[in-house]
């Protein structure tokens, strides 16, 4: 690895960590000599990712688990009057998408599941377009049909937002996956909806750039769902949220008109801002079918910190003295509990590089300058463990032990899968009370629960809330459900922080929301979609 320059004014004690971070060592407190601590210099990411994963979206699953219960077998839900799939269907949609036509059973089985197994559709078709074009034929022909769309990008969703809940046609963004262009001093990209993040990714950075989000499921999730969610991920903290940082959509409509607003301007006061409509709209109200975005330039120094914390009170403390101390250069905050460790470690084989701690946060550093920035991440961890805010840590100085680093994180989502049947919360909440839930929980669960975990963004306020049982529980659901969605609106909080609400959490929406706004969503949804057909039973609560 290439060396920063080093600089004389630095105190003896980063000379001695420079060379405990070029050999990933793992410095602990009590090796620490006087005020020496753990400071680092960390190359660029490459392409920011983490060791490998199971591919969310992939059908790896089916082979170690049972099948997965028919939606409306599991929720009260009742199928839509919608038009039922005919021959002469499968025929003209044929003469639209030729040879895209799916409705092989076993092709079909993948895309009728989502990733967590906890859904599943009974869709028989499943189309694939190329072009917006197409899209707009096809949602034309099945607007004038009354047949319902499921449209479908990775599928990598938490909350059943993606998959049909009843026989649904499947719109797959797949096979739209062209970069349009790249503007190589604005950093503005403009591409199709059906593009990987984790492609695009790599396109950009080869180009000086990146992309503004970073997500656990990049090496499956598409660009045009990310947007529909209005996916958050790893780099909220440093960059923003897609609301900001999309310049523009194209979209297509039920009845198959294509709204085209894809600037890539910066600054456009003309009107209404239409994007916004459709950014975090789960496929409800049209499809996108193109994206612009804005790439921020690629950071040229990267230092990524894992440190303990004996307590949440110092996990807040902590965050405080980082975002005071790190200011400009500080690009994420993770944090996450003891039993997300034993989760990784148990059913993943990662180990923990640090001593054992009630908590863990994980701090990355993005700059341009080497020196700069290891003299402010000095400065920082000198005082928190002098403090004790942290009792023990180690840093990445190198792409590889970076991303073992971002793999304790990102891969918690993969151990609790495998814990056994996982119900997911993702709740936004103030940072005072982002962790009362978790304890709470447990108590109120007791052994009825096989795990309850606490992790996320916290820079963001956004809590990863997960409890695991061997197989799906009635009681268990009755046990978490309300009483999780009650506790989040008692603190002015959000029942979903970016995960979005999908098919498992539409009925939640009013303890986020109050009646004007709920009635004002259903016509708005009138309005863009009068027959209903776009992603039916998703995102709006069933009554009134």
């Amino acid at each position: 690895m290439m060396m920063p320059r080093l600089v004389p004014r630095w105190p003896a004690w980063l000379f001695c960590w420079r060379a405990a971070c070029i050999q990933g060592a793992s410095v602990r407190q009590k090796m620490w000599a006087g005020p020496s601590k753990i400071p680092g210099l960390g190359g660029p990411r490459g392409a920011w990712g983490t060791s490998p994963l199971v591919p969310r979206g992939s059908c790896s699953a089916s082979s170690r688990t049972p099948e997965v219960t028919l939606t409306p077998e599991r929720y009260p839900v009742r199928r839509l009057p919608f038009s039922v799939v005919s021959e002469d269907d499968l025929a003209a949609l044929e003469r639209v998408v030729p040879g895209r036509v799916i409705t092989d059973p076993e092709e079909l089985e993948p895309p009728n599941v989502d990733w967590l197994r906890t859904v599943r559709g009974s869709s028989k078709v499943l189309l694939r377009p190329r072009t917006t074009q197409e899209v707009a034929h096809i949602l034309r022909y099945c607007h004038e049909r009354n047949l319902a769309v499921n449209p479908q990008g990775g599928n990598t969703g938490m909350v059943g937002g993606s998959t049909p809940v009843f026989d649904e046609i499947i719109l797959s963004t797949a096979l739209m996956n062209q970069v349009l262009s790249f503007h190589d001093v604005s950093g503005v990209l403009v591409c199709q909806a059906g593009c990987v993040l984790e492609a695009l990714s790599q396109y950009v950075e080869e180009r000086g750039f990146i992309m503004p989000l970073d997500l656990g499921a990049k090496g499956s999730c598409h660009i045009g769902g990310n947007v529909a969610t209005n996916a958050g991920g790893l780099r909220v903290l440093r960059y923003g949220s897609l609301r900001g940082t999309v310049l523009g959509l194209e979209v297509v409509l039920a009845d198959g008109t294509v709204l085209n607003c894809l600037t890539s301007l910066r600054k456009d006061n003309t009107g209404y801002d239409l994007k916004q409509l459709f950014i975090g709209s789960e496929g409800t109200l049209g499809v996108i079918t193109a994206v612009s975005i804005l790439c921020p330039p690629k950071p040229s120094t990267v230092n990524v910190a894992f440190l303990g914390c004996p307590g949440f009170a110092e996990v807040l403390q902590t965050f405080r003295t980082c975002r005071a101390m790190l200011g400009e250069i500080l690009s994420a905050f993770e944090f996450m509990d003891a039993e997300c460790m034993k989760l990784v470690r148990l059913h993943l084989g990662l180990s923990c590089p640090v001593q054992e701690s009630p908590f863990y946060v994980l701090i990355e550093t993005a700059g341009s300058g080497p020196g700069h920035d290891a003299e402010k991440l000095g400065c920082f961890l000198e005082q928190v463990l002098d403090s004790g805010l942290v009792t023990d840590g180690t840093l990445g100085s190198d792409e590889r032990r970076i991303k073992m680093l971002w793999a304790l994180r990102e891969r918690i989502t993969e151990a609790l899968s495998r814990d056994g049947y996982v119900y997911k919360y993702d709740l936004s909440l103030p940072l005072d009370r982002l962790y009362d839930l978790v304890g709470d929980l447990r108590a109120r669960l007791g052994p009825s629960a096989k795990h309850v975990v606490g992790y996320g963004h916290l820079g963001d306020g956004n809590l990863h809330l997960n409890v695991t049982s061997e197989a799906f529980s009635t009681s268990l659901l009755g046990a978490l459900e309300p009483y999780v969605y009650e506790w989040t609106a008692g603190q002015r909080g959000s029942v979903s922080a970016e995960h979005g609400l999908g098919f498992k959490k539409k009925d939640v929406l009013g303890y986020s929301k109050p009646p004007e706004a709920l009635q004002l969503m259903r016509q708005l949804k009138a309005l863009l979609d009068p027959k209903g057909i776009l992603n039916p039973y998703k995102m709006l609560p069933t009554h009134a």
